[in-house]
């Protein structure tokens, strides 16, 4: 169980960083073109690593759901919807709003079982656990501070122009 909640945490740290860096990179080219050197560049390391650490192995295909493959290609929705959303709202506000549908999506799937995932009871406490995320996603947006800030989405060359 350590194992797990450890590897959650360092995958939640450099999702968090990936997405800055896919944000910034967002400022200077298309949507579409740091979506495809962002996958580009994972799929390189990837296969660059699974042929590092398990040789042909990694090339033993098991049976599975044909649908299942196409997982890769979510990842352009993933990304060109964080880079946009990061733009708009900022790194931790967009984030926020990514977890806590992560999250209630996540429930979705459990209780009902769709997409091949065991089914599991929705319970008080799962219903509780979305919402408390999703109340904490509208106290950090709504709650605290008023001063003005600058909007995510000006872009630093506009503002010095006006």
């Amino acid at each position: 169980m350590i194992t797990g909640i450890v590897s959650a945490v360092i995958a939640g740290s450099l999702v968090a960083v990936q997405n800055v860096f896919n944000s910034k990179v967002g400022e200077h080219v298309s949507g579409w073109a740091t979506t495809a050197w962002v996958l580009g560049l994972g799929a390189m390391a990837s296969l660059t690593l699974g042929l590092f650490l398990e040789g042909a192995e990694m090339f033993t295909f098991r049976a599975m759901q044909p649908w299942y493959w196409g997982s890769g290609i979510l990842g352009i929705g993933v990304i060109l919807g964080l880079v946009q959303s990061i733009r708009r709202l900022g790194p931790t506000y967009a984030v926020s709003i990514v977890l806590a549908s992560q999250l209630a999506f996540a429930v979705l799937w459990d209780t009902t079982g769709w997409l091949g995932v065991t089914q599991t009871p929705l319970s008080l406490k799962r219903v509780l656990g979305v919402a408390v995320i999703v109340a904490g996603v509208l106290l950090f947006k709504l709650g605290g501070s008023r001063e003005t800030e600058p909007s995510p989405e000006r872009d630093p060359a506009e503002v010095g122009a006006q």
